[in-house]
């Protein structure tokens, strides 16, 4: 029994991915290697400019520092940033991969001085394991108690200076005491058309593709201001163009492949124009309880609120009253359906 569970933990601290801080990550994974390279979030980068420079000069690791914001907006891109930045090895894991107090004491007790813990999905972290945190994000140090009932000990074991970065898309389900510990907290924004520009005009010289601006401005346009489907959709357009035989990728391409994929020119994908018509249609334009719209959809509420919703919250096509979910005027002429008379809709 003693030696399975040292052979668990032990394979807990080998799944904690560690990057050196002269390992190069492979072109394929097109994440920027640097602050100067990172496009976008432009007052983040202001302040952490002046974090990381504060802490060179005072040979210190960065404060522990929590980034919060939609998936696929840069949060783990800019964990591997902050450790080459600092020179640092990174160990990378996920809240739900810890699963015992004693897991997150073994990646803390093997992290070297200055070392980066980046620990994805924090929010879905126990509470039992969170509490491991506590002393070591102020003390450097991990309380223990050792055995149960009478013979139980408490003992302390001295930890490295070392940063903790934790990402979250859901700030609000931090708990208080851990999120009152981060020194630092970011939220990152979605990106502008420009931004997202720039970031496919990258990715594209690095897949070695020659592309129209033209074309990178209606893959930017059509990547619901987010990086990680502006990548995923220049991939796509590469595929099809390559086996298309066509050495550029031209705004022909871009609109032929994007119809085929089923998006639209502003990033609303299939499921996208079903929730809005399945509101329209069953359910009168709305107000509808998240449950009664995931089970007509057969979707998972987490995923019509964290995926979905945002993108359609922020162009204006639905909106959330205390009785359920709207569409808006904007939905119905997106659809092409007119305004049902008598129907009271906020935009």
């Amino acid at each position: 029994m003693v030696l399975e569970r040292k052979h668990r933990k032990q394979a807990v601290v080998e799944a904690a991915v560690a990057v050196t801080k002269d390992a190069d990550q492979t072109d394929a994974s097109l994440r920027p290697t640097s602050i100067s390279e990172y496009v976008g979030q432009t007052d983040m980068k202001k302040h952490l400019a002046v974090y990381l420079e504060a802490t060179k000069v005072r040979g210190e690791p960065l404060g522990h520092t929590i980034l919060h914001g939609p998936p696929g907006l840069g949060k783990t891109t800019l964990a591997y940033i902050l450790a080459k930045e600092m020179g640092a090895q990174i160990r990378v894991t996920s809240g739900p991969a810890i699963e015992k107090a004693g897991d997150l004491a073994s990646l803390l007790t093997n992290l070297q001085s200055g070392d980066v813990l980046f620990i994805d999905e924090i929010h879905r972290m126990r509470p039992a394991i969170e509490e491991v945190l506590y002393s070591a994000m102020e003390d450097y140090a991990l309380d223990l108690v050792i055995g149960k009932g009478p013979s139980a000990r408490s003992m302390r074991i001295d930890l490295q200076p070392f940063t903790l970065v934790g990402a979250t898309t859901k700030i609000g389900a931090v708990s208080m005491p851990l999120r009152d510990r981060f020194i630092h907290t970011f939220k990152l924004q979605f990106y502008t058309k420009d931004e997202l520009t720039q970031i496919v005009l990258r990715t594209a010289r690095i897949l070695s593709v020659t592309i129209d601006p033209e074309a990178a401005s209606f893959i930017a346009e059509a990547s619901r201001a987010t990086p990680r489907i502006a990548n995923r959709l220049m991939r796509s357009i590469r595929d099809f163009a390559q086996v298309s035989g066509e050495k550029e990728v031209s705004a022909r391409r871009v609109r032929s492949t994007l119809q085929s994929l089923g998006i639209d020119e502003r990033g609303l994908d299939t499921t996208d124009r079903l929730i809005l018509l399945s509101i329209i249609e069953k359910f009168g334009g709305g107000p509808v309880g998240l449950g009664a719209l995931a089970a007509m959809l057969s979707e998972e509420e987490e995923t019509l609120e964290d995926v979905y919703e945002p993108f359609l919250l922020q162009c204006g096509y639905l909106h959330r009253t205390p009785k359920g979910r709207i569409v808006t005027k904007m939905a119905y002429e997106l659809l092409g359906m007119d305004l049902p008379a008598g129907n009271q809709v906020l935009f």
